[in-house]
Formats: structure tokens, sequence, C-alpha cells
């Protein structure tokens, strides 16, 4: 699941590792030289044994290493003596007043709150960077170091079939998240980087979430009617036997409406499935109006106590004007309480924009994505909610009547990163 979602990904980690390393070597370009000789005694012949080689490497290091702090400290002395020096002058300039003093008016004090100052964000001058990296041997990130593998992530994120808006959000926060971060050398990079792009596809998958089963505890007791849309061959049908099958197991009962009076063979299908099911159908002959089937669907219900309606619609591109007209009717004669639009995940940004089109003709609710199992870019699942300001619901994994998830941000952005 999500094969190539995790290959660009790991793309953008091995980018930043190598403008970490990158930037490791540029700082430690300008050489602290050892003036000093540091005098290693050897035998008479001049040779050294192995162990002997080793104690001399260590006494090399540790000579340059006091070297290094020292000449560290001497700058930060430097730097000290100045911002004292400038402190000392300007005291000096304010002391003595000028001559025609009386005759400047006085400027006019600001309050703080008449102009309230802006926030700003510190960024690491040479000598921070080169202080953390001599110390504490890290790298400090800025924006600029952050160009080149961000603009890498951008294009691993839309080849993996995500929205552009949803890829500059992401790309955005991941920026926000490593702008002004420590990088220890040696260190994998790739913690870091995982806990930026996990919350940054979180905040986007979270924007809207909808609890399916509360929804439905809330309205026991009466009949709650829900529809299902989407164009043909996406696993509309079958969605609706696995909710009838997860609603039956959580104490509901069922009736469906084969609305679907389109499509050849499409109330044998549901009936197949509701037969399996032990749920009543309600239907006509094939071509006859959806709108009627589902009226009476729901009237019957209502009269035997149904917990649940689910209608069956046809399939339908959004610009089949007639189709569409038709489901505009079955939404004002049997008003549906939750419509869901159907889809397969594997269609990607066509998934995306089918979703957004349905939701400018009839308002949905929710959205289910089918064939999740075989989606290996992920970009549907992360977009959809975002560009529609819908929920996700569902996602569909298989077959059986229990291939059904229920949707779960943290487990999806989870799915993504697992070896």
């Amino acid at each position: 699941m999500f094969k190539k979602l995790k290959e660009k990904l790991a793309g953008f980690t091995k980018s930043l590792d190598k403008t970490v390393e990158e930037k490791a070597v540029a700082l430690e370009e300008p050489e602290i030289i050892v003036e000093e000789e540091v005098i290693i005694e050897t035998d008479a012949e001049g040779g050294m044994s192995a162990s002997e080689a080793e104690t001399a490497a260590e006494i090399i290091a540790a000579a340059l290493e006091e070297k290094a702090i020292e000449s560290v400290r001497a700058v930060e002395s430097d730097e000290k003596i100045g911002s004292d020096i400038e402190v000392a002058i300007e005291g000096t300039i304010e002391k003595e007043a000028p001559p025609f003093a009386s005759e400047v008016p006085e400027a006019p004090e600001t309050s703080a709150s008449s102009a309230p100052a802006e926030p700003k964000k510190e960024k690491a001058g040479f000598f921070g960077k080169a202080k953390a990296l001599i110390f504490d041997r890290e790298v400090i990130l800025d924006e600029g170091d952050l160009e080149r593998p961000l603009m890498e992530l951008e294009i691993a994120l839309l080849e993996s079939d995500l929205a552009l808006s949803v890829t500059e959000a992401i790309v955005a926060s991941v920026r926000e998240q490593l702008s002004g971060t420590r990088k220890r050398i040696g260190k994998n990079t790739g913690s870091i980087v995982e806990d930026a792009l996990k919350k940054a596809i979180l905040e986007v998958m979270s924007a809207n979430v909808f609890d399916f089963d509360a929804f439905l505890e809330q309205r026991r007791g009466q009949t709650v009617h829900i529809a299902f849309v989407g164009i043909n061959g996406t696993g509309k049908t079958t969605s609706i036997a696995k909710i009838a099958n997860r609603l039956q197991k959580n104490g509901y009962s069922v009736t469906i409406a084969a609305g679907d009076t389109f499509r050849a063979g499409a109330i044998d299908q549901i009936q197949i499935h509701a037969d399996r099911l032990g749920i009543k159908v309600i239907k006509h002959q094939e071509g006859s109006d959806p709108a009627a089937v589902i009226y009476d669907a729901l009237q019957y219900s209502k009269a035997h106590k149904s917990n649940v309606l689910l209608s069956d619609t046809a399939g339908r591109m959004h610009t089949n004007v007639n189709l569409m007209a038709q489901l505009e009717k079955i939404c004002r004669v049997s008003t549906p309480d939750l419509i869901l639009f159907v889809d397969e995940a594997t269609a990607g940004n066509d998934a995306v924009l089918r979703a957004s089109q349905f939701n400018d003709m009839v308002p949905i609710s929710g959205t289910i994505l089918t064939k999740l199992d075989a989606d290996s870019k992920g970009g549907a699942a992360i977009s959809i909610a975002y560009i529609t300001q819908r929920p996700i619901l569902f996602f569909g994994v298989g077959q059986g009547y229990e291939d059904l998830l229920k949707f779960d941000p943290e487990w999806f952005v989870e799915k993504i990163f697992e070896d």
C-alpha cells in the first residue's frame, strides 16, 4: 500500500541528508591553523607501533580541538568588546545635547499598544552556525538550505496524485517546521523529516473529520436516509452492502432502495447482496423513475421502523445533464440525511475532481474511497477531504463485506511511513 508514495518521500529525506552534509563541509571550510608543534616521541629507529600510532592520533586530535575552542572563544570575546564599545558610544551621544536642542520639537511618544511590534523570527548567523558545528556537531537549517529538497518534495507529491493546493499546504507546513531546526551530523535525518511530514499530512487529512457511528447513535429511533452517488464501476453497490453489513452488526435494522433503474443488472446485483445479508430491498422495474422507488422505500422504512435506509442511485458523470437532474429530484423528493460520494482511491486526481464537481451539483456529506489496498500513491485519499471540505468516512480495502475501514487519519499516516 502506497509503495510509490513511500519511495518519493524517501527521496526527499535523502535530498535533505545531502544538503546537511554539504552545509557541514561549507561551514568547516574556514580552517583553524594550529601553529604550535605537536611533538610525538618515537623509538630510536623512528618506527611506531599500532598502539603508539593510536595514542599519537588522540594527542593531535586533542590539540586541534583545544585550539579550535580557543579560536571560537577569542571571536566571541571580540564580538562582546565591539558590542560594549557601541553601547558606550551611543550613551555618550545621548548625553551631549545639540546647541539648538531647545528649538527642536519633541517627537510625540508612541505607545506600545498603538503600534505593536511584529514578532521576528531569529536566524542564526555564520558564527552561530559555526559554533553549533564545532561544539555540538550540529547544523542549523535555514530556508535557503530547504529550498532544493522542498522543491523535490513538491514534485514528488504532485507525481503521487496530490492536488496542487494540498501539495502547497504540506510543503509550507514542512518548511515552517524544519526551518531553524538543528540536525546532528552523522545522525539519520529520517526521524526529523518523518515527524514533519506526518504532522503536515495529518493536518491536511484532519481538516474535516466526521464520526459516522456517533451520527447514527444520536438518531436512534428514527429512520436515517443515506444516499450513495458516484460514477459507474467504482464499487458503489458493493460499498452499500459493506455498510449494510456493518450496520447490522452494530444492531441497526436496514432497508435498501434499488434506485439504480438505469443500468442493466443493477437491481439484480443489489438484490443478490441483500439476500446474502438478509435485508429487505424495495425495487421497481428497470427504467422506472428512481425518485419514486426511493420515495416508496423511505415510506416503507418509516412504517416498519427501520433504522437506516440505504439508497442506491445510477452511476453518472456530472456532465450528464439528465441524470444529474434526476439525482437532484431524488434529493428533493426524499431528502437524504447523508449523501455519500463513492470513488476509487486508485483514480487519483480524477477522483478528487469528480468529488468536487458532484459536490457543486448535489452537496455531498462525505466520501467513501474504495480499492485503497491497491493504491500505490495515496494522493486521492490525502487530497479529497481538503479539496471538497467534506470528510472521508470509510475506506474499502477488499471485496469481502468485512473489508471496510472507518476513516482514521492517524492510521492512514502511519501506513504511509511503515516499513
